[in-house]
C-alpha cells in the first residue's frame, strides 16, 4: 500500500523504514507541506465534532492546562422519540476558542475516511496497530503538563505552531501497568523548538514531552499524534498463557493440601510444561498470529443493490500474506485462509494491493477474469466494495497510476 504521508515521515525523519520507530527521537519537515492541509484543517475537525455524538474522554476540552469538566462543553440532546445524545456545544467550544483552549479528539480514524485510511497505511507499514489523536489549540493556551505516553508516537504538525520540550526517559521501556511508578522526569532535553505546519516528530515509548502555545499570540496549533503499540514480551507471555487453556493439566486446580513432595512434582511438571509451549509458541507464531487474527475495518456492504461491484479496495487491518502450495495459493488475513489457483496471483495482488483496484482493469492488465476472485475477497472480507464516500479517503493520499505498485512486506508477499 502507497501512501503519500508514509513516504514524507520517512523521508523528513531520514528513515528508510519502520525499523526505526521506538529506537530513538527524532524530528524533521515534510518536503511538501501542502499534504497537511488534505489530512485535516481546523474547521474540517471542528465539524467531525458537530456532527457526531460525544463522550468524554474522547473529546476534551483544556484550559489553562487544566482538563475541563465535560458539562462546560456537552450536552444531552434529546429527540422527538425521547432518545438522549451527547452533543458537543460549538457555541461554548467557540468562546474558549476565542480566549485559548486545546480541543482533544481522539480515535479520529473511527470517524474521517482519510484519516482512516492513512491508520491502515501505517499499520501495513509498521505492522502494528496504529490511532489517531487530533490536538486543537488556539491563541496563547498552555498544553499539557511534562508527561510520557507508554506507546511510540509520529506527531505531524498539520497547522500553525506550537512549542515542544523532550526529553529522555527516566525508566526503560514503562508501561501503563508496571511494576514501579515513573513519576520524574530527566534533567536533560533531547530537543525544544517550535513545530510548523509540515513537521513531523518521533517520540519513542517513555520520552518525557510538553507542548505548549504559551507567548505565541495570536493564532493556532492543528497537529496529528499517531500513536504505535508494540508488542511486548510481557502480551507474548500473556498470549502463550491463553495457550495454555488448550491443555487440561493448566486447568486442572493446583494441589494447595497434598504433600510437599506432590506439590514440588506438581510445580516441575508445569515449569516443564510451560517452557514447552514457550517453544511451541514462539515471538515469530504470535506476531503472525495476532495480524492474521485482527479482523477486516469497518465497511458499507451494499451486496451490488445499488450497482454492480467494480472496485475494490482492501480493508485487512495488516497486509495478507501470500503462501504458495504448488498449484493453489492461500491468501491468509482476517482469521481466514482462502485457496485460489496460482495462476490468479497477478490478479490476487493487484485486488490486495491496499489501494484502490478497478476491477475491468485488473482482468485488462492481468489476462485474469477478475470479477470472481474480486467478489470472493469481498463476500469474505478481505476487500470491500469501493463506496464514493470510502473513495474520497484516498484522493489525493495514495498513488493512482495503474496498475498501482505492489509494495513488498517482508513476511507477508
Amino acid at each position: 500500500m502507497d501512501h503519500y504521508l508514509v513516504e514524507a515521515i520517512e523521508k523528513a525523519l531520514g528513515w528508510n523504514g519502520p525499523q526505526h520507530l521506538g529506537q530513538q527521537f527524532a524530528q524533521g519537515a515534510m518536503a511538501v507541506p501542502a499534504l497537511c492541509a488534505r489530512l485535516l484543517t481546523p474547521t474540517r475537525l471542528l465539524d467531525v465534532i458537530m456532527r457526531r455524538s460525544l463522550t468524554s474522554p474522547q473529546l476534551r476540552c483544556f484550559r489553562g492546562g487544566e482538563e475541563m469538566h465535560p458539562d462546560a462543553y456537552l450536552a444531552n440532546a434529546v429527540t422527538r422519540r425521547g432518545q438522549s445524545l451527547s452533543m458537543a456545544r460549538m457555541d461554548r467550544l467557540g468562546h474558549f476558542m476565542e480566549s485559548g483552549c486545546t480541543i482533544v479528539l481522539d480515535t479520529l480514524d473511527t470517524f474521517d475516511p482519510a484519516m482512516e485510511i492513512t491508520c491502515q497505511a501505517l499499520q501495513w507499514w509498521s505492522r502494528e496497530l496504529v490511532q489517531v489523536n487530533t490536538y486543537l489549540t488556539t491563541n496563547d493556551a498552555a498544553g499539557f503538563n511534562m508527561h510520557w505516553d507508554d506507546h511510540d508516537v509520529i506527531i505531524v504538525q498539520l497547522g500553525g505552531e506550537k512549542s515542544w520540550e523532550v526529553r529522555g526517559t527516566s525508566r526503560t521501556a514503562p508501561m501503563y501497568r508496571d511494576a514501579e511508578r515513573n513519576n520524574e522526569p530527566p534533567a536533560d532535553v533531547v530537543w525544544s523548538g517550535t513545530m510548523k505546519a509540515g513537521d513531523v516528530m518521533h517520540i519513542p515509548r517513555g520520552y518525557w514531552h510538553q507542548a505548549t502555545r504559551a507567548e505565541h499570540g495570536n493564532g493556532y496549533s492543528l497537529h496529528a499524534t499517531f500513536g504505535f503499540v508494540k508488542r511486548t514480551g510481557v502480551d507474548w507471555f500473556s498470549w502463550v498463557a491463553d495457550r495454555s487453556r488448550q491443555q487440561e493439566r493448566f486447568r486442572v486446580d493446583l494441589d494447595r493440601w497434598g504433600t510437599a513432595a506432590d506439590r514440588a512434582a506438581d510445580t516441575e511438571y508445569l515449569v516443564a510444561a510451560a517452557s514447552g509451549l514457550l517453544g511451541e509458541y514462539p515471538q515469530e507464531t504470535y506476531l503472525a498470529a495476532r495480524e492474521h487474527e485482527r479482523p477486516s475495518r469497518r465497511h458499507v456492504s451494499t451486496s451490488g443493490v445499488f450497482d454492480p461491484l467494480t472496485d475494490v479496495v482492501c480493508v485487512a487491518d495488516f497486509p495478507p500474506r501470500f503462501e504458495e502450495n504448488g498449484d493453489t495459493l492461500d491468501v491468509v488475513a482476517v482469521s481466514k485462509a482462502i485457496t485460489f489457483a496460482a495462476r490468479a496471483e497477478p490478479a490476487l495482488r493487484l485486488l490486495l494491493s491496499g489501494n484502490p483496484a478497478n476491477i475491468e482493469r485488473v482482468s485488462r492488465v492481468t489476462g485474469i477474469d477478475a470479477a470472481a476472485l474480486a467478489k470472493t475477497l469481498v463476500d469474505e472480507g478481505l476487500c470491500a466494495e469501493l463506496t464514493d464516500e470510502l473513495a474520497a479517503g484516498y484522493v489525493g493520499l495514495v498513488d493512482t497510476t495503474w496498475p498501482p505498485a505492489v509494495r513488498t512486506y517482508p513476511g507477508t508477499f
